[in-house]
């Protein structure tokens, strides 16, 4: 039986496709509805959720054929939480006063505290995550470099190597256009790329949406780290059976 994992802040589903495709069956939680998300899916405030999960409450999942399932948190091996990065990065921070967003990265670490398995928080840099890990695109030979930090609890994370990125971003720079191997995969213009190209520098071809695809993590991240909770999980359950 596939070990199950809860997502939450899901968006379309970058962290979860990775989950999945190192073995993890996914559940994922978001507040907006998201039409591309591959896996079972509630609509929901992921707090709000995770809070009823950690009282023992249960709570419904919809898959993509229309069958349902009702989960309780015992049903999972790993939580993973992707809290709204707003509140932390570097393009909002010095273009607001700080109010306009709310940084849900405390409360996701003080539910996630509560869980007693393995869990993983995504953020942004700048955000205040411890950083157990550090991931980019050039590790796993994306044409998106995304440094993006993790937090991990229950388990050991171990980085790969951090490869020297290979030239620039491709785009306009004060009215001068730069290629290189990267596509810069959020906002409009500049020479950001197409819908394609963006699919191809994620790796992330199920949905066209360029703003679901702008606020994902490429799955390469989730199926490095998920093979790694795998691991734990798969040797926690080897003790367990010789003591049997």
């Amino acid at each position: 039986m596939q070990p199950k994992i809860l997502d939450l802040f899901a968006g379309a589903g970058g962290a979860a496709m990775g989950y999945h495709e190192a073995g993890f069956e996914v559940y994922g939680v978001d507040i907006e509805w998201q039409p591309d998300f591959p896996f079972a899916f509630c609509l929901g405030d992921a707090i709000t959720i995770l809070s009823r999960l950690l009282g023992g409450g249960t709570v419904t999942f919809t898959r993509r054929d229309g069958t349902t399932e009702d989960v309780r948190l015992s049903d999972f091996a790993a939580i993973h939480g992707s809290p709204p990065c707003q509140a932390s990065c570097t393009l909002t921070k010095g273009t607001n006063s700080g109010n306009e967003y709310l940084n849900l990265i405390p409360a996701t670490r003080a539910l996630f505290a509560l869980f007693g398995g393995p869990t993983v928080i995504e953020n942004v840099q700048g955000s205040d995550l411890r950083r157990d890990l550090t991931l980019c695109g050039e590790m796993f030979g994306l044409g998106v470099i995304r440094h993006r930090y993790f937090e991990c609890s229950g388990f050991t994370a171990i980085a790969p190597a951090h490869i020297k990125h290979r030239g620039r971003v491709a785009g306009w720079r004060h009215g001068e256009w730069f290629d290189g191997p990267y596509f810069a995969v959020y906002g409009e213009g500049g020479g950001k790329g197409t819908v394609e190209q963006w699919q191809d520098a994620m790796d992330m071809h199920w949905t066209s949406n360029r703003k679901s695809i702008a606020e994902s993590i490429p799955k390469a991240y989730t199926r490095f780290i998920g093979g790694q909770i795998m691991q734990r999980l798969e040797s926690e359950q080897a003790i367990r059976d010789l003591a049997a």
